[in-house]
C-alpha cells in the first residue's frame, strides 16, 4: 500500500504585466570574500620582523667578519676616482721615490766598492749598508704621509657610502678640509718610531761589521758576525711584535680624527678603548686583506717574469749586454707597474676594512646604527637629519633636523 496523495510542487505563475512575480527567485548577493589562512591573519595583524635597511653598502646593523671583507672590495667598485684613482697617484710617486732612491745609493756603493782597496772594502760595506738604511727613511714618511692621507678619504666615503650617498673627489677633500694636518701629525708621529728602530737596527748592523773588520782572527769574525745577526734578529722581532701590537690598537685613529673631529691624543686614546675586546678581529682582517693582496701580486708576477724571460732568450740570442739590459728594464718595469696596481687596490681595501671595523665596533658597543637609522629615515622623509650622526656627543642626544651650512645635511 502506498501514500500516494498525489501532491506536486505549486507552480509558480506567470508573471503579470505589469511587475515581478512573487515566486521570482531573489537577486543573488554578492559572494563572500574568500578568508585568508589563519596564519596569513596574524602577519597582517601582527608584521613579523623584517631586517634592518641597506641604503648602501652594508646593511645598518653589526656586521660580519665576511661582510667586512666583502664591503672592503665594494668600496673601490663603488666610487673609484676618489679610492683607486688616488691610491694609485701617491702609491706610485713613493714607489718611484724609493726605486729611484735605492738605485742611486746602490750603484754609488757597487762604484766605490770597485775602485777602493780590499783592506777599505769593509768600511765602505758597513757605510754603504748604513747609509741604504737610514734613505730609507725619506720613502717610508712619504709612504706614511701619502696613507694618512689616503685613509682619511677613505673613511669619509665609507661613512657616506654607508648612508648610501656618494661624492666627488673634491666634496671628499672638502669634507676633509681642517683635518689633514692631523693626519700629518700623524703619520709623522709613526716616521719618528721607525726612525728609533732603523737607527737601532743601523747601529746593531754597524757595530757587527766593525767586528768583523777589526778581528784577525777568521773564526773571531765570523762569530761576530753571527753573533751580531742573531742579536739583529731578536732586536728586530721583538720590535715588530711591539709596533704590530701598537698598530692594531691605534688603527683606528684615522676615521676618528675624520669622523669625529678630534685631536689626535684624544682620537688615540679613543681608538685604544674601541679597540679593547677586539684586537684579534682587527688584526684577522688585515692580515687576510694582506695575504689576499700578496697572493694576488704573486700569482700576476710570475706569468710576467716567466714571458718575459722567454721573450729576453728568443730576442736575445747572442746575449748582447746592452739588448739585455733593455729587456730586463722593460720586465721590471712592467712588474712594477702591476705592483703600483695592485698595491692600491690593497691599500684602499686596507683603510676601507678599518673603517667599517670603526663602524661596526661602535654599533656593537654605542648603538651607532640606531643614530644611522635616524639620519636615513629623516633624509627619506625630507626633514634633514643629525648633523654628524658619527659625531659622538658626550652626555647629549644628537640634535635632530637640517644644520645650516652642515657637510652631512
Amino acid at each position: 500500500m502506498t501514500d500516494n496523495h498525489g501532491w506536486q510542487p505549486p507552480t509558480p505563475p506567470a508573471a503579470g504585466a505589469g511587475g515581478s512575480t512573487p515566486w521570482a527567485a531573489p537577486a543573488a548577493a554578492p559572494a563572500p570574500a574568500q578568508q585568508a589562512p589563519a596564519w596569513q591573519q596574524q602577519q597582517q595583524q601582527a608584521p613579523g620582523w623584517t631586517p634592518p635597511p641597506k641604503p648602501g653598502i652594508i646593511p645598518l646593523h653589526p656586521l660580519s667578519f665576511g661582510t667586512i671583507i666583502g664591503s672592503s672590495f665594494r668600496v673601490m667598485r663603488r666610487n673609484p676616482a676618489p679610492t683607486f684613482g688616488l691610491s694609485v697617484l701617491l702609491y706610485g710617486f713613493v714607489t718611484i721615490v724609493y726605486v729611484g732612491l735605492f738605485w742611486l745609493l746602490i750603484s754609488t756603493s757597487i762604484g766605490r766598492l770597485s775602485t777602493a782597496s780590499y783592506d777599505d772594502q769593509g768600511d765602505i760595506m758597513a757605510g754603504s749598508i748604513g747609509l741604504i738604511a737610514l734613505s730609507t727613511l725619506v720613502p717610508t714618511s712619504l709612504a706614511l704621509v701619502a696613507t694618512a692621507m689616503l685613509q682619511a678619504i677613505i673613511s669619509l666615503e665609507v661613512s657616506r657610502a654607508t648612508l648610501g650617498e656618494k661624492l666627488k673627489t673634491r666634496g671628499l677633500w672638502r669634507l676633509a678640509k681642517g683635518r689633514l694636518r692631523t693626519m700629518v701629525v700623524w703619520a709623522l708621529l709613526l716616521t719618528g718610531f721607525i726612525v728609533v728602530y732603523v737607527l737601532i737596527s743601523s747601529i746593531g748592523v754597524g757595530v757587527v761589521f766593525a767586528a768583523a773588520t777589526v778581528s784577525t782572527n777568521v773564526n773571531d769574525g765570523v762569530a761576530a758576525v753571527l753573533g751580531g745577526f742573531a742579536i739583529t734578529l731578536v732586536i728586530g722581532l721583538a720590535f715588530g711584535v711591539v709596533a704590530a701590537w701598537l698598530g692594531i690598537k691605534t688603527s683606528l685613529v684615522p676615521s676618528i680624527v675624520m669622523l669625529e673631529r678630534l685631536t689626535l691624543g684624544a682620537s688615540i686614546r679613543r681608538s685604544w678603548q674601541l679597540t679593547r675586546g677586539n684586537f684579534w678581529r682587527t688584526l684577522g682582517a688585515q692580515l687576510l686583506i694582506g695575504v689576499i693582496i700578496y697572493a694576488a701580486t704573486y700569482i700576476v708576477s710570475i706569468p710576467i717574469t716567466l714571458i718575459g724571460s722567454v721573450i729576453i732568450g728568443l730576442t736575445n740570442p747572442t746575449y748582447d749586454d746592452a739588448a739585455f739590459a733593455l729587456s730586463f728594464g722593460i720586465m721590471y718595469l712592467a712588474i712594477a707597474i702591476i705592483t703600483v696596481v695592485v698595491g692600491a687596490i690593497g691599500l684602499v681595501m686596507q683603510s676601507a676594512s678599518l673603517a667599517l671595523i670603526y663602524i661596526d665596533i661602535r654599533m656593537r658597543k654605542e648603538g651607532l646604527d640606531l643614530e644611522l637609522l635616524r639620519y636615513v629615515e629623516a633624509k627619506q622623509r625630507g626633514t634633514g637629519g643629525v648633523d654628524n650622526p658619527y659625531l659622538r656627543l658626550q652626555g647629549a642626544a644628537p640634535t635632530p633636523g637640517p644644520q645650516a651650512g652642515s657637510p652631512w645635511a
